[in-house]
């Protein structure tokens, strides 16, 4: 038995309980027309722009989804669900049409980046996953590709995977990281699975389990005569360059590189570099890590640290600054019939949509939520499931990465600045807004 972790044959239950008391209302009223959904994210403060990550597992999801006779028999235990109803989940499948943004794409607040129109009770019955699912990988994408884009082109690596909230977000955050432009991760399953190069060295345990520094370095070269990559601030920094050096020499072997882990990075990456260029070891690379983020890497590129290679982990896996995104999944049409709520801070914007985006001169102009017929400039919401069956070719994870690294080319400056809070608001066209002024009228 599996203990702990969700796989193809449990995933359909990886659903809040409401999902499915309110799909046998459904199903007993006989409530069960074509619905539309929108999932978007609310304006988030420090966010101006977001990544779009994440589709290609939901679409794994939405086609695979199926409840085995194992969650049958756990649903009946309940005493909440009647056997007409669980013998309808027992033949579960989607049917229904999804659009989305193309992963790597940037978006902002209050786009919906997808669109589920189906039958009521399929709709309602994939929400928890797909907002579970694309959370986490849009919000460390984009964090991911703020750090990228102060980085001035020193290489990237994940290194979040035992910081991260729980096994399966930290291989989301690993793929993700990788598509924000990120070189690779310590992350081994995300590298057999995604194929991303996979990144990694010594802890501080390993010097410590030897008799001494110079042991342990000396271990480790023999071992990775081409890979010498020495961690080198277990005790002193300094002495841990120089001791890295002689470790070099001694055995006459290419020092690829040191990694220091804690204290001052830019001091302390300056005077490394200088022990290190006055042994001859020019080519030899410094890794940072150590509570790294995208306001860090400003920092040290800015000030000119010798730095080549940044390991960012906890921050970017939970994403520290912005924890977590006010995202949501909202019923926008109902049997042709627009809705939308009035709560509090909470309205959204009703009926079946299209996000068009204009340029000027090579750089984003604007962005225009309109109607879904209307032509108001590129199209974002491709078509990528057709009555059930898959209509799109998923792109290969290097050219998702390439993708989100364009992004940046036509953001301009102000969007693209990691100091910005304030969030971009979209444009709403002039037919959308007689629609929310109708549907309000009927409402109040």
């Amino acid at each position: 038995m599996e203990f702990g972790f969700v796989n193809k044959s449990n995933m359909s239950m990886v659903i809040d309980l409401y999902e499915l008391t309110m799909a046998q209302v459904y199903f007993n009223e006989n409530h069960n027309k074509t619905a539309v959904f929108d999932f978007f994210v609310r304006p988030t403060k420090k966010r101006p722009y977001f990544i779009f990550a994440g589709l290609e597992q939901l679409l794994y999801y939405v086609q695979n989804i199926t409840f085995i006779q194992e969650d049958l028999d756990f649903l009946k235990s309940t005493n909440l669900f009647n056997d007409d109803f669980l013998h309808y989940l027992s033949k579960f499948k989607f049917t229904g049409n999804l659009y989305a943004f193309e992963e790597g794409e940037f978006f902002f607040a209050n786009e919906p980046v997808v669109i589920i129109e189906a039958p009521l009770i399929e709709a309602q019955i994939i929400e928890t996953f797909l907002i579970n699912t694309l959370q986490i990988q849009i919000l460390v994408a984009t964090k991911a590709l703020r750090c990228y884009s102060v980085a001035n082109g020193k290489l990237l690596v994940d290194f979040g995977l035992r910081r991260a909230h729980g096994v399966d977000a930290g291989l989301k955050s690993a793929r993700a990281s990788y598509i924000g432009g990120f070189f690779g991760t310590s992350n081994v399953l995300a590298g057999k699975l995604f194929n991303i190069p996979i990144v990694g060295t010594i802890a501080h345990s390993f010097i410590l389990s030897f008799e001494s520094e110079e042991k342990a370095f000396e271990a480790f070269a023999k071992n990775y005569p081409e890979n010498t990559v020495l961690l080198i601030d277990t005790f002193n920094t300094i002495e841990g360059a120089k001791k890295a050096v002689e470790t070099a020499k001694k055995l006459g072997i290419k020092l690829k590189g040191v990694r220091i882990d804690s204290g001052n990075l830019l001091e302390l990456s300056r005077k490394v570099r200088k022990i290190l260029d006055e042994n001859n070891f020019k080519d030899s690379i410094i890794i940072a890590s150590g509570g790294i983020d995208e306001y860090k890497i400003k920092y040290l590129e800015e000030n000119n640290a010798p730095i080549n290679s940044y390991g960012v982990g906890t921050k970017l896996v939970v994403s520290a600054d912005v924890p977590y995104l006010d995202c949501a999944y909202k019923l926008v049409q109902y049997n042709d019939r627009p809705v939308m709520k009035l709560s509090s801070k909470k309205i959204y914007l009703p009926s079946k949509k299209q996000v068009f985006r204009s340029f000027e001169n090579e750089y984003f102009k604007e962005d225009i939520i309109g109607l879904f017929d209307e032509r108001l400039g590129k199209p974002m919401l491709k078509h990528i499931i057709k009555d059930g069956n898959l209509v799109y070719n998923l792109p290969h994870i290097k050219e998702i990465k390439e993708k989100a690294i364009s992004s940046l080319k036509f953001l301009p400056k102000n969007l693209k600045n990691i100091h910005n809070e304030e969030p971009y608001t979209p444009q709403i066209s002039e037919n959308l807004k007689e629609v929310v002024q109708r549907v309000k009228n009927l409402l109040v």
